[in-house]
């Protein structure tokens, strides 16, 4: 199971990035971006630039230093070239800065989300993105938000005091929709952000949108709880956690799903065996292991499609997946994935929506629409791993 997570009035600034040409000991410009800095109650914005081998944060010649400038009280915080900030603050050493250059992502103007633009080329049968490829980059997009905002850059999504405490984010429920999948070389915007959810939990959302029309073409939400990394068992979320994460979050509640009684909010039943399809003794690849040699969450999502009937892959196409995560995963796990139909009298149906490409990928006819309930579970012992939930629709004629 993937262990991170752990997803205005402004007055505009062109701020240059200024490294030092390590061949004839040159200062020389970078890059330039735009950024927005708002007024100094708001959280910090990832507008730093960096300075000469001999210009330290108060522009005296001096250690070769990345500055960020925090509009919390115009304070200016510097990196330090072995990785501490002048506040004490850790940031890990050789990570993260360069890549905050190249990315296509940024803070949304009020800093409380992260947005990026993506062109899609990983496409599956059906000519357009997979389920599997979106899942993949929601991750992506909420480790690059963290490290938008100082934190960890090594993929866990943690704080310096989790990093004390030996303590992780683990997703424990991910439920994504999509209206429209992307085709080759459409570009999504894709914004994302987390909020506290009750004593223990996180909150992530993310929205997809094509970034031609503006169109919504998806959603998706987590949640999250902490985990001891040495034990395994979960763990109370500290206040001062809280406290670290919770001032980069919006203040009101805001929702990917704001519908009363929508489906991410559903929990699942177990399905109950025998199942009427099965794909039985699953092994995990080495490729489908995080960091801390489990199955990340993504892989489930494919063990769970394993055992769909062939003729519904043929003739539709994933609109919802719901997962909920009980027990990880490793290695030398062996997996059956299990399905069985779910009558769909309450099946959302989406209104129609037109593609970029002119395909119309909804008709609106319940007919057309079908669900299953889905169950992983280990081999040997048949303990529960994964529950889930999928709604198909009709393929665009098209498409099949």
């Amino acid at each position: 199971m993937q262990d991170s997570l752990i997803d205005v009035h402004a007055k505009t600034l062109s701020v240059s990035h200024i490294g030092s040409d390590i061949y004839n000991n040159r200062t020389c410009t970078m890059l330039k971006v735009s950024c927005n800095v708002t007024d100094q109650n708001f959280t910090m914005v990832g507008q730093y630039r960096f300075m000469g081998p001999h210009e330290n944060a108060n522009g005296l010649r001096g250690k070769n230093a990345v500055v960020f400038t925090t509009p919390v009280g115009n304070k200016q915080r510097v990196v330090k070239a072995e990785g501490v900030l002048s506040d004490g603050r850790w940031v890990e050493p050789g990570t993260g800065i360069w890549a905050d250059r190249l990315r296509l992502g940024s803070l949304a103007d009020d800093g409380l989300s992260y947005k990026e633009k993506l062109m899609l080329v990983r496409l599956g049968v059906n000519k357009t993105a997979t389920v599997e490829t979106i899942a993949n980059l929601l991750q992506e997009m909420s480790c690059n938000h963290i490290q938008s905002l100082g934190f960890s850059a090594d993929g866990f999504g943690t704080s310096t005091i989790m990093r004390k405490l030996r303590i992780i984010w683990v997703t424990t429920r991910m439920h994504i929709e999509i209206y429209k999948y992307p085709a080759w070389s459409d570009v999504i915007e894709m914004e994302t952000w987390f909020q506290r959810e009750g004593k223990v939990e996180v909150r992530r959302n993310w929205m997809l949108t094509d970034y031609a029309n503006g169109q919504v073409i998806g959603r998706a939400t987590s949640k999250a709880v902490m985990m001891n990394q040495d034990t395994r068992r979960l763990q109370k979320v500290h206040d001062d956690v809280w406290n670290e994460f919770l001032v980069f979050s919006p203040k009101t509640l805001r929702l990917a799903f704001p519908e009363e009684n929508n489906s991410s909010l559903k929990k699942l039943p177990k399905l109950r065996d025998p199942a009427q399809y099965a794909r039985l003794g699953l092994m995990p690849r080495r490729a489908e292991l995080d960091m801390n040699q489990h199955v990340n969450n993504v892989a489930y999502i494919g063990w769970v499609l394993e055992s769909m009937p062939q003729d519904i892959i043929d003739t539709h196409e994933l609109q919802t997946i719901t997962l909920e995560y009980r027990r990880e995963c490793r290695y030398a796990d062996l997996v059956d994935s299990l399905t069985n139909p779910e009558p769909n009298e309450e099946a959302e149906v989406i209104s129609e929506l037109q593609g970029t490409n002119g395909s119309v990928i909804a008709t609106g006819d319940k007919k057309d629409y079908c669900q299953f309930l889905h169950l992983l579970r280990f081999s040997g012992d048949g303990r529960e791993i994964n529950r889930g939930r999928t709604e198909w629709r009709k393929k665009p004629a098209t498409a099949r």
